[in-house]
């Protein structure tokens, strides 16, 4: 529901109400009824991100995850199998003892 900015005809104190309020809204400080809607201008919309680069990170992302997904089925099947899952660290250098 928008909130519209009111002031009131008799104190002058301005004041915000929901549109949702039947009828005319009352002024909080002196109580009179019938305020003024005034105009003002409207709150821009949140920066929504465009372009190349923000489809190519959520291009990423999903490899990431589906990457993932296939590393989780791997070692649950491996387990299921009774096969003990790969430990997760660096892999071991070739022709190295550490």
């Amino acid at each position: 529901m928008p909130i519209y900015e009111y002031e009131c005809r008799e104190c002058a104190e301005r004041f915000e109400e929901l549109a949702a309020v039947a009828g005319d809204p009352i002024c909080p400080g002196c109580g009179a009824i019938g305020a003024r809607r005034l105009y003002s201008a409207p709150s821009p919309p949140g920066r929504v991100p465009r372009g190349a680069r923000v489809r190519d990170s959520e291009a990423r992302r999903g490899e990431r995850e589906a990457a993932r997904r296939d590393r989780l089925a791997d070692a649950a099947a491996r387990r299921a199998r009774g096969e003990t899952p790969k430990p997760a660290g660096k892999p071991p250098r070739p022709g190295g003892d550490s």
